[in-house]
């Protein structure tokens, strides 16, 4: 397992009422995520999500047309937590830095494993073989939290300016969405990179939080340099 944890398996009769249909969605979600959060975001199949929550497959299809779907919902979720999670630290009293800006940024996402997961699969899958609509209905979610995390990081570090905190936002999804991946390879590779240490190089054998904020850090310092030298009519 990627990120253990203990789940029962939902039981529910047929839905019959608005209120009850809206339980049925909200149980396939939270079955897609106790299994991305077992066994990976790439485990999730839409028959594993009607198994976990007790539904006949065909039953699945009323609610969401294909397990992408229900895995972008979690995808907008944990923009959300991020979002929430940065802004209200950002807002507390305190000098702010471009390291600790990067720190707080790198160390929202460390905590949240299954939205690092769910990053690397995003653009790359999971806006794919979804109806258009539901695509652009769950990103309002994505953008109004991206928005909120834009307009903190400005308020916090006003040298990065509005475009350059949208900058250091795609910087650090971007980012996570590899190094995750790097940090934390599949149990098999784990044990045959430990077994032929000579295939990775050390520096390769990553901290994730730490990497990412070294990264940022860097990346949040180049951005103010950049628009502190177009300020003064500098050419870098």
């Amino acid at each position: 397992m990627r990120y253990p944890l203990a789940v029962g398996q939902l039981g529910f009769q047929r839905a019959r009422t608005e209120e009850n249909k809206r339980q049925r969605a909200a149980a396939l979600v939270e079955a897609a995520r106790s299994l991305a959060l077992e066994d990976g975001v790439a485990s999730v199949t839409l028959t594993a999500v009607a198994d976990r929550a007790g539904i006949h497959y065909s039953a699945v299809r009323r609610y969401f047309t294909s397990h992408k779907e229900v895995l972008l919902h979690l995808a907008a979720e944990g923009w959300v937590r991020w979002s929430d999670t940065v802004c209200e630290q950002l807002g507390a009293a305190g000098p702010m830095s471009s390291s600790r800006v990067a720190e707080t940024l790198a160390n929202g996402l460390a905590a949240d494993p299954l939205f690092c997961d769910l990053l690397a699969n995003l653009h790359l899958h999971l806006e794919h073989e979804v109806d258009v609509d539901r695509v652009v209905e769950v990103k309002r979610t994505s953008t109004a939290a991206v928005l909120a995390l834009a307009a903190a990081l400005e308020q916090a570090l006003p040298a990065l300016g509005r475009s350059g905190s949208f900058d250091i936002l795609l910087a650090a999804y971007s980012l996570a969405a590899t190094l995750w991946q790097i940090a934390n390879p599949p149990e098999r590779l784990t044990d045959a990179y430990a077994e032929a240490p000579e295939v990775l190089p050390p520096e390769w054998n990553l901290d994730f939080a730490a990497a990412l904020t070294r990264l940022l850090t860097a990346t949040c310092a180049g951005l103010i340099s950049e628009a502190s030298s177009a300020d003064y009519g500098f050419t870098l």
